[in-house]
């Protein structure tokens, strides 16, 4: 027998439950395939307008900076601004085109550009939000070609743009909006974000960045 198949007979013989029928199965996945909803609290079900406002105010509230601007074509400026204020002149910039497209050029003398996977020791990366949910304050992101996992984690600031209009009430939204894209076949990573890392196991003293990047920069794009 396998670990595998151990450890689940093991839970069914705590369950008291036998190996399950055909019919059981089904309804398993006749679960999984409807993405049925639990209770929605009451704060993510808000008018666009309020969903905002909550996104911003939680996101506050978990350490993350939200600045906001009026297009995109004002993101070069701003992460400059950002990235001087921190004492760091290099970017690690996600390959998307709609991050790649902008005048990068005009900042040139000011911070440094790559396109790459993230590295240990990178300052600062730059990627792209699917959407943003209201009721935690939380980033979801996925992994693709142009946007690899380590660009989430690995670099000491992390830069996050996030479309005014893909904030959602709730989590069961954003899964919604990621199947959508997705075609029903999910990314290898999906990651949630919810402020800077941190972690507070050694001796309760709370540490930034203990997982991953010590500060969360939010561009919020009118």
């Amino acid at each position: 027998m396998s670990s595998r198949a151990e450890i689940f007979a093991n839970i069914r013989h705590g369950l008291r439950r036998s190996e399950a029928t055909d019919a059981q199965r089904e309804a398993v996945q006749h679960r999984l395939q409807q993405h049925p909803r639990n209770l929605i609290p009451a704060r993510g079900q808000q008018a666009p307008e309020a969903q905002v406002e909550l996104f911003i105010r939680m996101a506050q509230e978990a350490a993350a900076e939200v600045v906001t601007l009026e297009n995109i074509e004002q993101l070069p400026e701003a992460v400059a601004d950002t990235l001087e204020s921190k004492g760091q002149h290099e970017l690690i910039l996600a390959s998307d085109e709609t991050l790649t497209a902008l005048g990068w050029a005009a900042v040139h003398e000011r911070i440094r550009c790559h396109q790459r996977v993230g590295q240990v020791g990178d300052e600062a990366s730059l990627t792209l939000a699917l959407v943003g949910i209201a009721e935690t304050g939380t980033l979801m992101l996925y992994s693709r070609p142009d946007s690899p996992t380590t660009l989430n984690f690995l670099p000491d600031t992390h830069l996050v743009v996030l479309q005014r209009k893909d904030i959602v009430g709730v989590y069961e939204d954003g899964w919604d909006r990621l199947r959508s894209l997705c075609s029903g076949r999910l990314p290898r990573t999906v990651n949630l974000i919810t402020g800077p890392s941190r972690s507070a196991d050694i001796e309760q003293k709370l540490q930034m960045g203990a997982h991953g990047p010590r500060q969360l920069v939010i561009y919020l794009i009118e």
